[in-house]
């Protein structure tokens, strides 16, 4: 049985759902801000920590933020 529900973005070339788990936490490594995301393909995990960026909106907001906040 399968602990990963198949809901997802269906990929025709490789014929295989994918799915995505994060925990939501914003992280930063000196470069970029990302969130991590574990990726599956038809409910068997392909990517552990997948790091993937964060919008632009996000990151303006986020920056606004920290700016607010620090004065």
């Amino acid at each position: 049985m399968l602990k990963h529900p198949l809901e997802g973005q269906i990929i025709e070339g490789l014929g295989v759902i994918e799915t995505s788990e994060s925990d939501n936490i914003l992280r930063w490594d000196g470069k970029m801000v990302y969130v991590e995301h574990d990726i599956y393909h038809n409910g068997q995990l392909v990517h552990a920590k997948y790091k993937r960026r964060v919008t632009k909106e996000v990151a303006r907001c986020l920056l606004a933020s920290i700016a607010a906040n620090s004065n």
